[in-house]
C-alpha cells in the first residue's frame, strides 16, 4: 500500500483540486470558445491558456546544461498559445569517436550496463520473459508486465556523471559540417492534469523531461498545449499534431538551409561559392531565421517517439494515430514509438478497476468526470467519445498499422483495467505492446512533484529508456545505440 505520507497528500491534492474544478465549473457552465474567464488564476485571451501560474510553480528555462541538460521554451503558432519546451542533454555534443575512446580509456559513457547480477534482479520482474529469470521478492513489490517478450531488457543501465558548468550552448551553422555532431532521436512528451490543468513549464514536468533526455539519450520536446475550458476538445490534440507537424517543417528547413550553405571555394568552385552566398541570403531572407538551431544541429527526426502523462496519453495516441494516416505526408518525421503512461481512458460502460477504485489516490472517479465535462463541448459529451475510450470502432487507422506502444499502469488507479485492455487489443494483431504494472503505485507516480524522487519514479524512468531504444537504436539493438 501507499505510504501514509503519499495518503495523507492525496486527501490534501483531491480537496484542492475539487475546489478549483468546482469553480471552473461555476465560471464556465457553457464555455465552448477560447474567451471564457480564467478561473485558475493564469491570464486568459483568444490565444488560450497553456499553464496556470496561481496552481503550479513554474521552472524557468536554461539554456545552460543545467544537470546535463539545456532547455529553451519556442511558441510555435502565432494564432494561439501552443509552445514547446526543448529539452537538449549533454550527450549531444560527443561523437561516436569521442564516447569510443572514452569507453576505450575505462571512463563511464552515459549509460553502462549494470554487471551486478543482484541489482538487475532487483531491477524489475517481468512476466513472460524468454530467459526464466528467477525473480525476488523485491522484484515482485516493484512491478509486472504483461505481454513482454524480450529476454534483453533485464539489463540495468545506469545514468553516468552530469556534466554541470559546461556553458550555454550557442547553436549551429548551416553551412557547416555535420559530421561531428551526434544526432539525437526526438521525443514529444503530452503532460498530464486532466486537459483543464498542468503546464510544460511546471517544476514537476520540467524534472520528469530532464530525467527521461537523460536516461533515454533523446531530444525532449514538451508540448505546452492548450487547456480547457478556456479550450475545449478538440484543441488540445489538433495542437498536439501541429507540433509534429512543425517538426517535420523544422526538419525540412535545416535541410534546405543546410544545402544551400554549402559550395564556398575558390578557382572553379568560385562561381558555385558566390551562388552559394547569393542562395545562403535568400535562405537567410526566407526561411532560416525559422529554423531551431537545436533541432537542426541534433534532431533525427526519423526516429520520433511520442510520450502521453495521463491525459497526455489521450493526446499521444490521437497524434500517433494521425500519423499512420497521414503516412510519407510527415516525412522525415516518423513515429516508431509511443508510451502511453497510465492514460486518462474512460467509458460508458465500467470496468473492474472503475467500480472497486473509484475513490483511489490523487485522482478519483468523480473529479475525473468534471475534468471531462470541462473538456468535452456539451453536445459532444459522451463518456464513449473518440478522446476517451480508445476500444470504440472508428477511432481511426486499424490498429494492426499503429507502432510498437509501451502502457505503464498502477496498481491503485482506477483507469488501469481499461488501458490494460487496450494493449491487449492492439497484441492481438501482433503489435509489440507491453503493459508495465507497478505494484502499489498510484495515478501518476512517475511524474507528480511530491513522487518523482521515489525508486519507483526513477526505475520507471528506466523501464522505458530500455523498452524505447530497442526502435530508436540506429543498428536495431538497443545496447548499440
Amino acid at each position: 500500500m501507499p505510504s501514509v505520507g503519499v495518503k495523507l497528500y492525496s486527501l490534501y491534492f483531491k480537496f484542492m483540486l475539487n475546489k478549483r474544478l468546482q469553480s471552473r465549473m461555476q465560471q464556465n457552465p457553457h464555455a465552448t470558445g477560447a474567451v471564457a474567464e480564467d478561473g485558475g488564476g493564469g491570464s486568459s485571451s483568444s490565444f488560450g491558456v497553456t499553464s496556470r501560474p496561481g496552481e503550479e510553480t513554474i521552472a524557468a528555462a536554461k539554456p545552460s546544461f543545467t544537470e546535463g541538460v539545456a532547455t529553451k521554451d519556442i511558441h510555435i503558432d502565432p494564432l494561439t498559445s501552443l509552445s514547446v519546451r526543448i529539452f537538449l542533454p549533454e550527450s549531444c555534443l560527443e561523437s561516436g569517436k569521442s564516447r569510443v575512446k572514452d569507453n576505450a580509456a575505462g571512463k563511464r559513457s552515459d549509460f553502462d550496463i549494470g554487471t551486478d547480477p543482484n541489482q538487475v534482479l532487483l531491477r524489475r520482474n517481468s512476466y513472460g520473459s524468454a530467459n526464466g529469470t528467477v525473480r525476488t521478492q523485491n522484484q515482485n513489490n516493484r512491478r509486472s508486465s504483461y505481454g513482454y517478450s524480450s529476454s534483453s531488457d533485464d539489463t540495468n543501465f545506469k545514468s553516468g556523471a552530469n556534466g554541470a558548468g559546461v556553458g550555454v550552448y550557442g547553436g549551429y551553422n548551416p553551412g557547416s559540417s555535420s559530421t561531428s555532431r551526434k544526432r539525437l532521436p526526438v521525443m514529444l512528451q503530452f503532460h498530464g492534469g486532466g486537459f483543464v490543468s498542468g503546464s510544460n513549464d511546471s517544476v514537476a514536468n520540467d524534472l520528469f523531461c530532464r530525467r527521461i533526455a537523460k536516461v533515454c539519450d533523446v531530444i525532449v520536446l514538451a508540448v505546452g498545449y492548450r487547456l480547457a475550458p478556456e479550450n475545449r476538445y478538440p484543441a488540445a490534440f489538433e495542437d498536439g499534431l501541429k507540433v509534429l507537424h512543425w517538426l517535420a517543417k523544422q526538419a525540412n528547413l535545416a535541410e534546405c538551409s543546410k544545402s544551400l550553405g554549402r559550395g564556398r571555394g575558390g578557382g572553379v568552385g568560385a562561381d558555385v561559392g558566390r551562388k552559394s552566398d547569393f542562395h545562403r541570403h535568400i535562405a537567410d531572407a526566407f526561411g532560416a531565421s525559422m529554423v531551431e538551431p537545436w533541432l537542426a544541429a541534433h534532431a533525427d527526426p526519423s526516429r520520433c517517439v511520442l510520450l502521453g502523462v495521463s491525459c497526455g496519453g489521450n493526446i499521444a495516441d490521437y497524434v500517433t494515430r494521425k500519423s499512420v494516416e497521414v503516412g510519407k505526408l510527415l516525412d522525415p518525421v516518423k513515429v516508431v514509438a509511443q508510451v502511453l503512461m497510465y492514460p486518462f481512458f474512460i467509458g460508458s460502460v465500467p470496468t473492474h478497476s472503475e467500480i472497486r477504485l473509484a475513490n483511489s489516490y490523487f485522482y478519483d472517479k468523480s473529479m475525473c468526470l468534471l475534468a471531462w465535462k470541462l473538456f468535452l463541448p456539451e453536445e459532444e459529451f459522451n463518456l464513449d467519445h473518440p478522446a476517451a475510450n480508445p476500444l470504440i470502432p472508428g477511432r481511426g487507422p486499424p490498429l494492426k498499422q499503429m507502432p510498437p506502444t509501451l502502457t505503464v499502469v498502477a496498481e491503485h488507479d482506477w483507469m488501469r483495467d481499461r488501458a490494460i485492455a487496450y494493449s491487449q487489443e492492439l497484441r492481438k494483431v501482433n503489435v509489440d505492446a507491453p503493459v508495465y504494472e507497478y505494484k502499489d503505485a498510484v495515478h501518476e507516480f512517475a511524474t507528480l512533484g511530491i513522487l518523482l524522487g521515489s525508486p519507483q519514479a526513477q526505475a520507471c524512468a528506466e523501464d522505458i529508456s530500455i523498452w524505447v531504444k530497442k526502435y530508436i537504436s540506429l543498428r536495431g539493438h538497443e545496447f548499440s545505440y
